[in-house]
């Protein structure tokens, strides 16, 4: 068995957290898994439209500054490594926010992968209307996977998709193995290494003690050898490199 991980940046947020970090850049990562069974891509970054245009985000572009050029969409950073986007075989959320999955347009082929809390969050009418959810970014009509627990995307145990739900009523997390090594790709249930350090929770979520579980999960999986990445971490994923082995 022989998996790749690569890396991308979809672009940057410049936001104000509550858990004492102050105003920070965050990047926005999305994962490419090559399989030999498939292509993955975990998370898909910020809409396209972003880089010249802002006002998709509604009232949520109050509360951040987008910065992104028109190189950091999936697309261009799916074709930078050689992959082209119409041969993704499947497209993961980790949610359904707006930076975890506007880049889903650009593979046209590939199936959505989510939990089913999640898709039936993303259309309830009072979170659209507070601009939680935009199914604009995410209900464009491609083939549709609904998970309700883990899920083994190859069945191989190379990459498992595990229900992280807290940070959003189904927030999944993707835990991949290569010939050498385990990673867990915590996306939003766990922003930085100070927040699994201090249990630093952000003040907003869905379930913040399921969160606070999740935690000791992800503790529990360094512990045992796991490398964890973090979903917002502007310490962390410069470090990381273009490709984890």
């Amino acid at each position: 068995m022989t998996v790749r991980i690569r890396l991308m940046t979809c672009g940057w947020l410049d936001m104000l957290m509550v858990g004492g970090e102050g105003r920070v850049r965050l990047p926005i990562p999305s994962v490419v898994v090559e399989h030999p069974k498939g292509i993955a891509v975990f998370d898909t970054g910020l809409h396209a439209e972003l880089a010249h245009d802002t006002a998709r985000l509604r009232s949520s572009n109050d509360l951040f500054d987008v910065h992104m050029a028109a190189n950091d969409a999936l697309g261009p950073q799916l074709e930078a490594l050689d992959v082209d986007p119409a041969a993704v075989d499947f497209v993961i959320n980790s949610h359904l926010h707006f930076d975890h999955c506007g880049g889903n347009e650009a593979l046209p082929n590939a199936t959505l992968v989510v939990q089913k809390p999640e898709w039936d969050a993303g259309h309830l009418d009072k979170l659209i209307a507070r601009d939680v959810y935009s199914p604009a970014d995410f209900d464009l009509g491609q083939p549709l996977q609904l998970l309700e627990g883990e899920h083994d995307l190859f069945g191989d145990s190379s990459v498992r998709l595990v229900p992280t739900y807290g940070h959003t009523a189904g927030h999944q997390s993707m835990v991949v193995r290569t010939d050498h090594s385990e990673y867990v790709f915590c996306a939003d249930t766990c922003y930085f290494k100070a927040t699994l350090e201090r249990s630093a929770l952000p003040s907003f979520g869905y379930d913040l003690g399921a969160q606070a579980k999740v935690l000791d999960w992800l503790r529990a999986q360094q512990a045992a050898g796991a490398t964890l990445v973090f979903g917002h971490d502007p310490d962390q994923w410069p470090t990381l490199g273009p490709e984890l082995r």
